[in-house]
């Protein structure tokens, strides 16, 4: 079978980063095994595909955009007033200093894709569903059909829990519908051959006329290489449960630990907690008020190969964040047959199912407290059912969550496209 020609726009993406940039590195390369792809990207993340093997010139292209994406950066970095804060503030410097990207993208490859040498195009990042694409009318326009996404975001915070979203300086999110009356989204989203959502809230948030052309694909995955191994926890003794991710308000792990201590003091439970963030200081304090220091081992920040030893360890990983669009760490977990332990919401919430995880639902902090107190009763009780949802999230992982299996399922979108036929659903939650 023919590999069709695809130009894939990765503004963000780099092997040696994490988030946005490293989803965007890895459906781009891996892509390049269903397609013959040329990857464009933006000038800092060149010397990163360079390390990785990639040539210039032949497989990627490097766009230099600086001279706007620079400073508007720095004035993002100074709104959002500490690392990892004010996303949505991010979004809306991301939404200024990108459409120079993509003129600059259509200046150099502009008369190629009108000339038909590539057959699509596909812009993976930004994943943000409130950026526009100048390039989407533009192709659609030469015959060429253009690709966007997986887009994920928009997702509310909940209800309750509005000190966490102000002390993570997310006023904007307050006007977080405002994105759909930006110029240029409902041009965007019309020229589009084929949009991929990256959730079903994402989803369910594009007009009408959109939807019909939209086929589900979670953003993220994983490698099966860097994710090898299989946990072989302890048999006896106490349960062992993981959180891992930035020690962050939204994120819960204050909420983890009070659901954890009556066990945590019985000696039924010990947490790890890996990770690093603002609310260190107050969780060592809180661990220390509830007397459970010595049931909690405080990991702090661990490279990729040591945060899986540590998940190796455990039989079960215990996330109770609120906000989390993809839930990466959640898959990562299931690869390693952990089951998760997560509140039904957003990204996590559609990735876990009965049959390879438990979810809380959602609801007041007290009562998502409870639920995980709850849960973790249960399950300290019930080590066999622990191991029998752990190996059903690894199958399924491995046959539909790695970066290879996402870019078959592109693939499919691709020749669905090229013949002219209906979109397929690629995707089975």
């Amino acid at each position: 079978m023919t590999r069709p020609r695809v130009l894939v726009l990765a503004e963000a993406a780099n092997p040696e980063w994490v988030s946005v940039p490293l989803v965007g590195w890895s459906l781009a390369t891996a892509l390049r095994e269903v397609a013959e792809v040329h990857i464009v990207t933006q000038i800092r993340n060149r010397d990163a595909f360079l390390r990785a093997g990639l040539v210039e010139g032949v497989d990627f292209t490097a766009i230099d955009s600086e001279a706007l994406a620079r400073p508007l950066w720095a004035l993002g970095e100074r709104l959002r007033m500490g690392q990892g804060r004010g996303w949505t503030t991010l979004q809306v410097i991301n939404a200024l200093s990108y459409p120079w990207f993509e003129h600059l993208v259509w200046q150099q490859f502009g008369a190629d894709i009108r000339a038909g040498r590539y057959e699509i195009v596909h812009r993976i990042t930004p994943l943000s569903p409130t950026i526009s694409s100048s390039l989407a009318g533009k192709c659609a326009r030469a015959g060429v059909p253009f690709v966007l996404g997986p887009l994920n975001g928009g997702v509310p915070w909940p209800a309750g829990f509005d000190a966490e979203r102000r002390r993570e300086r997310e006023d904007l999110s307050y006007l977080r519908s405002a994105y759909k009356a930006l110029p240029g989204r409902t041009a965007t989203l019309r020229h589009a051959a084929a949009v991929f959502a990256g959730s079903r809230h994402t989803m369910g948030e594009l007009p009408g006329f959109a939807r019909a052309k939209t086929v589900y694909l979670p953003e993220n995955a994983i490698d099966p290489a860097r994710f090898s191994r299989i946990a072989t926890p302890a048999p006896n003794g106490p349960l062992r449960a993981a959180f891992v991710g930035r020690l962050v308000l939204y994120k819960g792990p204050d909420m983890l630990i009070e659901a954890a201590a009556p066990m945590l003091r019985a000696g039924h439970l010990h947490l790890d907690l890996v990770g690093d963030g603002p609310m260190m200081p107050a969780l060592r304090a809180q661990a220390d008020t509830l007397g459970v220091t010595a049931q909690i081992t405080f990991h702090g920040w661990l490279e990729h190969r040591a945060v899986q030893d540590v998940l190796a360890t455990c039989h079960l990983f215990a996330f109770p964040s609120i906000r989390e669009f993809g839930g990466g760490v959640v898959l990562e977990a299931m690869a390693l047959a952990v089951p998760p332990l997560i509140v039904d919401y957003a990204g996590p919430g559609e990735l876990v199912t009965a049959a390879r995880g438990l979810k809380v639902p959602l609801g007041t902090r007290a009562e998502i407290i409870a639920g995980f107190a709850k849960a973790l009763e249960a399950l300290s009780h019930d080590r066999a059912a622990l191991a029998a949802l752990g190996q059903a999230g690894r199958a399924w992982v491995l046959e539909q969550a790695t970066w290879a299996a996402k870019a078959g399922q592109v693939r499919r979108v691709y020749d669905a496209l090229l013949a002219k036929a209906p979109l397929p659903e690629v995707f089975a939650a």
